[in-house]
């Protein structure tokens, strides 16, 4: 007898030393599903209002039962509690609310209670093995996997990856792109989940960082960290750009990227079924990046507005279909690629539009200062582009334009100041009509024509100035069906920079109470430290390029 339970034990540790191979689970995992399993089939011997823990030696695989006792002064239930005096007989340092443990004689399991412990076992191991998965994998989000193809379904494609299974979701895949059962695959891991039915390992082949990973492999610069990828655009499965940058002066990024005779961009069109790439070197000079970025179409002049991340570029008039693209291609993988919304214009629809904008200046002057046609020419050419441009700059400069005198150039400032004066009071009454109170025009940098915009829009106290965010005075920008759309602000049209918003809220924030002028000199302090720092810190990591050196 003795012999049979110490072979009992003996092939319950080889069991769990098999299982625990098998599943590349923690050995300890196995045992302690089989002590629940026992645990589980125990209560129904005993009866499940007995609290039993089971307990199996790793070294000698001796199973251990007992029932925990609640040491009390007055028994409500005999299953789980002992009166402290019967305690005491058992270990006399036992105390009201302490554990007492009762040894139970071994269980010999029915078939029942051999299946409901195999069910438990089974359970147990499939948690440990789906939790090793994800721990394993979680950590492997943003690199490049191998796996063989176990089925495709609905246009999803299960990969094997050894240890795991991952999917390819179909809007992850490449367009025509199919795979069947056995094929070898390559793809990204771009999220790890757990979900109801275990870890998901969800991978991609479109995902922009898988053609980021797969010119790593490729390019040797790239792996060492001679060569960075800065940025990177896809169309998958049709074209892409991607932007590369040398930390050594004398290394060419796009060569580098391109290989000899084509062999290293080559072998990554390949594995992307042909997809055209675009390799273009970053530059810190941002308009000089995004000229780079709209090739093959040259670029005849940029304009930047930093404030909206908005650019305006002017091409050639036969090389606007290729700045474009097919389908809006070429300009949408360039905005991808840089971050800005990019506007195409040929030089004539650039010229029609500085016309336009020249007669519209014009007659403003012409309605403003009630002169001639050429007076309001001459001042539009001369780059004034506003009343108040004109109504606040020395008199000097507008009497340098040619054909004017002082005496002329005072009159037209004079009744820049009167058009002015005119104009506040119109907006100082409209304000007062729509509710504004006084103290927000004490607020420094609101004008009287924004009162009025802060009414149409129901702020009228100093209260709700403060209660702005940026966004809200100059507006902000949201993905809408895939586009990038402009959203209004409260003082759209005013020429009002983030700064000087972010300054204006601050202001009133101060005005309302809600900050003291001293937190916020603190804060910027703090602020101005801590980029110092990161500035530092990044001149420090900086290595010297082997040319230089």
């Amino acid at each position: 007898m003795a012999q049979a339970v110490s072979a009992n034990r003996l092939e319950l540790l080889q069991i769990a030393d098999a299982v625990a191979r098998e599943k590349s689970i923690e050995r300890e995992l196995v045992l302690e599903a089989m002590a629940e399993a026992i645990q589980k089939a125990a209560k129904s011997r005993y009866g499940a209002e007995n609290e039993i823990r089971a307990r199996i030696d790793p070294n000698t695989g001796e199973i251990r039962l007992v029932r925990l006792l609640d040491v009390v002064e007055v028994i409500d239930n005999d299953a789980t509690e002992i009166t402290v005096t019967d305690a005491q007989r058992r270990n006399p340092a036992a105390r009201v609310g302490d554990l007492i443990e009762d040894e139970l004689p071994p269980v010999d399991f029915g078939r029942i209670a051999a299946q409901t412990a195999k069910q438990v076992i089974v359970q147990k191991v499939r948690d440990a093995e789906r939790e090793r998965q994800f721990e394993e994998y979680k950590d492997r989000i943003g690199e490049i996997v191998h796996g063989i193809v176990k089925r495709a379904e609905y246009g999803n494609v299960i990969v094997d990856l050894g240890r795991g299974e991952g999917i390819v979701r179909r809007d992850e895949g490449l367009p025509r792109e199919a795979f069947r059962a056995g094929d070898r695959i390559r793809a990204y891991i771009y999220d790890v989940r757990r979900e109801q039915r275990g870890p998901q390992i969800f991978l991609s082949r479109t995902h922009p960082q898988f053609m980021a990973q797969l010119f790593a492999q490729e390019v040797p610069e790239i792996y060492d960290g001679i060569i960075d990828v800065r940025a990177v655009a896809r169309d998958p499965g049709s074209r892409a750009k991607i932007a590369v940058t040398s930390n050594d002066h004398s290394i060419d990024p796009v060569g580098a990227c391109v290989g000899m005779r084509g062999s290293r961009v080559q072998a990554v069109v390949n594995e992307l079924q042909g997809e055209k790439i675009d390799i273009i070197q970053w530059t810190d000079d941002f308009a000089g990046f995004i000229v780079n970025a709209l090739a093959p179409a040259e670029v005849v002049k940029v304009v930047l507005d930093e404030d909206a991340q908005r650019i305006e570029v002017v091409v050639p008039d036969e090389q606007l279909s290729l700045a474009i693209g097919r389908r809006g291609q070429n300009v949408r993988l360039a905005s991808q690629l840089t971050g800005w919304d990019i506007d195409i214009l040929t030089e004539a629809e650039e010229s029609e539009r500085r016309q336009a904008e020249f007669l519209q200046r014009s007659e403003t002057f012409i309605q403003a200062f009630d002169v001639d046609e050429v007076i309001a020419q001459l001042l539009a050419s001369e780059g004034f582009s506003t009343v108040e441009e004109v109504a606040y700059v020395p008199v000097e400069e507008i009497a340098e334009i040619e054909g004017f005198d002082d005496e002329t150039a005072q009159e037209i400032q004079n009744r820049a100041l009167d058009f002015i004066d005119r104009q506040n009071a119109e907006f100082d009454t409209k304000r007062r009509e729509l509710g504004v109170q006084d103290e927000v025009t004490e607020v420094p940098g609101v004008t009287t024509a924004m009162l009025v915009a802060f009414g149409e829009n129901d702020i009228k106290t100093v209260e709700d100035v403060a209660g702005c965010v940026t966004d809200d005075l100059i507006g902000w920008y949201e993905h809408v069906d895939g586009e990038r759309t402009r959203m209004d602000g409260i003082l759209d049209g005013f020429d009002l920079g983030a700064e000087e918003a972010q300054a204006m809220i601050m202001a009133a924030r101060v005005k309302a109470g809600w900050v003291t002028e001293e937190e916020l000199a603190a804060a910027a302090a703090a602020e101005a430290e801590a980029e110092a720092e990161e500035a530092d810190e990044a001149v420090e990591g900086e290595t010297v390029p082997e040319a230089e050196a």
